[in-house]
Formats: structure tokens, C-alpha cells, sequence
């Protein structure tokens, strides 16, 4: 198996480091993003989507704002390594 960088000797470094602060911005994106879809969906109700994701019917995680929240804490690691970068910069 070949490395990306390998497979792609055409990409400069500065591309490379460049995709990398995008992808990194992007994760950062989708904690707050996935909280707030959760918000709203609970304020304005989750209309057909809803009924489809509410097979539960009953269970605590039927329904689209519990799918909303699970993926914002599961996305959180982003901001968690944010956090802890800042703290080892602060305590040197």
C-alpha cells in the first residue's frame, strides 16, 4: 500500500498543511453546529424527520434531538484537544 504523500507527489507541503488547518476548523465546527440543530429541533419541533428517527417510541433515545446531542458529544474530542493544547501552552 502506497502513502498519500506518496501517491500524490504533486502536492506541496504548504497544500498539505493547508488541508490539514481546514480539516481541523471543520471538527471544531461540528460540536457547536450539532448542539444547536439539537436546540432547534427541540424549540420548533422535528416534524417528518422525527417520526422516521422516533421508532423508539418511549425510549430516551428515540427522536432527533438525542441523535443531535449523542453526535455533538461524540464530536466534542476536537475541542477537548483544543482545550488541553491550550492548557500544556499555558503551563510551560
Amino acid at each position: 500500500m502506497t502513502a498519500p504523500v506518496s501517491a500524490a507527489p504533486s502536492v506541496s507541503p504548504d497544500a498539505v498543511a493547508a488541508a490539514r488547518h481546514l480539516a481541523r476548523w471543520l471538527g471544531l465546527a461540528a460540536t457547536p453546529t450539532f448542539a444547536i440543530m439539537a436546540a432547534l429541533t427541540a424549540m420548533l419541533g422535528g416534524g417528518p424527520a422525527d417520526m422516521l428517527c422516533g421508532a423508539g417510541q418511549g425510549s430516551l433515545l428515540g427522536g432527533m434531538v438525542p441523535m443531535y446531542l449523542l453526535m455533538s458529544a461524540f464530536h466534542a474530542s476536537a475541542w477537548l484537544r483544543l482545550m488541553a493544547e491550550r492548557r500544556g501552552a499555558v503551563s510551560r
